[in-house]
């Protein structure tokens, strides 16, 4: 499923607490943003059409609902990323991020913390 960063962001709205309305999805957004009721209401029906949320009639209201975690939904466009610019392979990426400096020692720490605890669990 291929969802467009705009319902990207509404897939992140509803994933904070669901099942929830459009307009929770709008005042979600515009905490940060400013969405229009009508695009919110047009891309939760494409999303709707991509099996990617549900809804359920609640007296004169919609309610959505995932039907993708988030964490699972984060594993696999990564996974199509990495496949796509990387040929599947992240070592490849770690190193795009060291050649243009945007790796900080805290992130290589984060990283040799992640190799550790992944040898440990897998000798």
């Amino acid at each position: 499923m291929e969802v467009s960063r705009a319902e990207y962001e509404i897939l992140n709205a509803i994933w904070l607490n669901y099942p929830c309305s459009a307009k929770d999805v709008v005042d979600r957004l515009n905490e940060q943003d400013s969405w229009h009721e009508k695009t919110v209401k047009t891309l939760l029906g494409r999303l709707v059409k991509k099996r990617a949320i549900k809804f359920e009639k609640s007296s004169r209201y919609y309610l959505y609902s995932p039907l993708i975690a988030k964490e699972e939904y984060i594993i696999k466009e990564s996974d199509n990323f990495l496949k796509r610019l990387f040929d599947g392979k992240l070592s490849p990426l770690v190193a795009s991020f060291a050649k243009s400096e945007k790796l900080t020692q805290s992130d290589i720490n984060e990283l040799k913390k992640i190799i550790s605890d992944w040898e440990q669990k897998n000798d």
